[in-house]
This record gives C-alpha cells, sequence and structure tokens, in this order.
C-alpha cells in the first residue's frame, strides 16, 4: 500500500517538474532566435502535458488519500 510519505514524495517530484520545463521554456523564450523558434513552443507544450499530470495526481491522492 502506498504510505503518506511516498504520496507526498511523489506530488514534490511531479511539481519540481513542471517547474523545470517553466523555467526551461522561459528561458528559451527570452533567449529569442532561432533557439526560441524551435523549442520555446514544444517546451510550453510539454509543461502542459506535465501540469495536467501533476494535477490529475494531485486530486487522486487527495480523493484516495483523506483523512
Amino acid at each position: 500500500m502506498v504510505t503518506g510519505t511516498i504520496v507526498k514524495i511523489i506530488s514534490i517530484v511531479f511539481l519540481i517538474i513542471v517547474g523545470i520545463v517553466l523555467i526551461l521554456g522561459i528561458g528559451t523564450l527570452f533567449k529569442g532566435g532561432e533557439t526560441s523558434k524551435k523549442y520555446s513552443n514544444k517546451l510550453m507544450q510539454l509543461r502542459i502535458i506535465f501540469q495536467f499530470i501533476a494535477i490529475l495526481a494531485l486530486v487522486g491522492f487527495a480523493y484516495f488519500f483523506k483523512d
């Protein structure tokens, strides 16, 4: 069975992944030029996907592991 500590660790990992992708996306956006054209939109799309997964996980954890 999944314990509360593992749920917290998984939640934090999801949020860190979203934050890293967000920072990378903003960095390439401000860098501009060819790099921005090539990667900025893809990183923001990837952020939305990771954010969706993180929100689903957090809502699922809140629902199934409420005290």
